[in-house]
């Protein structure tokens, strides 16, 4: 089918696609970026937005794979169309939003439902919009419009926010969503030929099951009682759901997804790699601008310019490294990643005590940035490479769904960690402290304790105004070292992750290494 094309010879209809691509992955990079600036608007807390922050990724892995089934039932084009409406009225909401509920309830529920109606069905109709080399320049363009919105989100969202409004950077968003909705009439519909069954005990278990393991993290960080109740619940549903897709598979029944899709170690050691990439990106995005905004006191821009060496140093290596994907073998370049990702993450954790400015921290996050490259570049080919046509979309979903899930989980449990350590911390050294008398320490330990918050210097000293300047000094240096402390345990998280990626990788060099795709021109991921 022809097709409209700019002046660069990209089809028309491919760049509303990449637009799409762009406001997803640069949505979140707002909201990590404006923290502090939310949490004062609105009198929340700072766990509260990280608890939105990990809702949201986490509700567009639950649904990603029954939501890709929908588009193929009522159409890939109205899945697209319903997606980024959902997507534009979350974005809406955090325009006019006056509380945290409501940020929950549209940005993250159902911005996240939009995502995963969205990007499932805009690769279907990438497939069947365009042919040939304008297939190929579409799919570069959207993966690269990913990675550059990966790359600029920190900034561009620290200078809208510190310029003029954190809700000025979420109207633009809703604003490019409107175009492309404008422009989404060209866009042609793809009919789905395949199986029409919908595999409905699959699909609740996998929502059960990813959602109930996010959300007891999310409760044991606010201090809720059902802890325990909602993991058991999501690991039982998660064991459930093997059982019920290994039961279908061998019933020769429709399943939500193809157990048989494991029984490559390809894709299973992939699938395992691009989950301890993700718990280890997002334990860096939660942690680090909570550090920046809420301890250092950073503004919004501050914390996105300490952050680019990071964002952009994952963009030029990851971009580098697909270019030159088959000179060496992807296994190694996987262990490469994660070795720097390691290595990186070693170093913040015993910067953070001696570090006093952003700048410190600009070598250990170019190396995080440049191990996240080489992860971004190899392991979505690696996965999806060893498989037939006819079950990379059905892979891509998992991958995705995956991803999602490892992000979300990431996000919950290094933010979770990191206040709890905050607010244990704090309380312990406040009680055992030879200077504030006994009153003073339950007191100044009961106000930090309240809702994990996190206190800057300039608030903690407002906090403390009229008390006696041994007494300010104490609790301020009390402060320095849990908030350090606090971010070192969070670190742990990602760092943990990245070993666990180490050990993987060895196993990876014992198997055979995938062809490059050439669906990923761009070397992306």
């Amino acid at each position: 089918m022809a097709q409209a094309e700019s002046s660069d010879g990209i089809p028309r209809q491919g760049i509303l696609l990449a637009a799409a691509m762009f406001v997803f992955v640069i949505d979140t990079s707002f909201m990590n970026v404006s923290i502090s600036a939310v949490v004062e608007d609105l009198d929340t807390t700072v766990s509260g937005v990280q608890s939105a922050v990990a809702i949201e990724a986490l509700v567009s892995a639950a649904f990603i794979l029954i939501s890709s089934k929908l588009g193929d039932l009522f159409g890939r084009k109205r899945a697209f169309v319903l997606g980024m409406l959902f997507y534009a009225v979350g974005a809406l909401a955090m325009v006019f939003a006056q509380g945290l509920t409501a940020i929950i309830v549209f940005w993250a529920v159902l911005g996240g439902l939009g995502a995963s109606l969205y990007l499932p069905a805009m690769q279907s109709l990438i497939h069947g919009n365009f042919e040939g080399k304008a297939r190929a320049k579409v799919f570069a363009l959207v993966g690269a419009s990913g990675a550059i919105a990966a790359a600029i989100g920190p900034l561009i969202g620290g200078f809208v926010t510190t310029l003029l409004s954190w809700r000025v950077g979420f109207l633009l968003e809703a604003l490019i969503i409107g175009v492309v909705l404008l422009g989404s009439r060209g866009i042609r519909d793809v009919p789905y030929a395949g199986d029409r069954s919908v595999d409905v005990p699959g699909a609740f278990l996998s929502v059960i099951g990813m959602g109930g393991l996010v959300l007891g993290v999310l409760a044991w960080q606010e201090g809720g009682e059902s802890v325990a109740l909602l993991l058991a619940i999501g690991a039982a549903a998660m064991a459930g759901l093997v059982y019920w897709l290994v039961r279908r598979k061998r019933e020769g029944k429709p399943a939500l997804l193809d157990p048989g899709l494991f029984s490559s170690k390809l894709f299973s050691t992939g699938v395992t790699q691009i989950f301890l990439q993700q718990v280890a990106l997002g334990g860096l995005l939660i942690a680090l601008p909570i550090f920046l905004q809420l301890v250092w006191g950073y503004n919004a821009l501050q914390a996105g310019i300490t952050l680019a060496p990071l964002s952009l140093t994952m963009f030029g290596v990851a971009l580098l490294a697909g270019r030159r994907a088959g000179r060496r073998r992807a296994s190694s370049i996987i262990r490469a990643g994660f070795v720097l990702l390691a290595v990186s993450i070693a170093g913040l954790i015993l910067l953070v005590p001696r570090a006093d400015s952003g700048w410190h921290l600009a070598v250990p996050l170019m190396l995080a940035g440049a191990g996240l490259g080489l992860l971004a570049s190899q392991l979505n080919n690696y996965a999806l490479a060893p498989l037939s046509e006819e079950r990379v979309g059905e892979a891509a979903g998992v991958t995705s769904a995956t991803g999602s899930f490892g992000l979300s989980f990431g996000l919950a449990f290094a933010g979770a960690i990191m206040l709890a350590t905050l607010s244990t911390s704090f309380t312990n050294m406040a009680e055992s402290s030879s200077v504030l008398p006994p009153a003073d320490q339950e007191r100044v330990a009961t106000v930090l304790e309240e809702d994990a918050q996190v206190m800057s210097d300039a608030q903690l000293e407002e906090l403390l105004a009229g008390q006696p300047e041994d007494i300010q000094d104490e609790v301020l240096a009390i402060n320095d070292d849990a908030r350090d402390l606090a971010l070192q345990v969070a670190l742990l998280v990602a760092l943990l992750a990245a070993l666990v990626g180490i050990a993987v990788a060895f196993r990876m060099m014992r198997l055979p290494d995938p062809a490059p795709s050439a669906t990923d021109p761009v070397g992306l991921g």
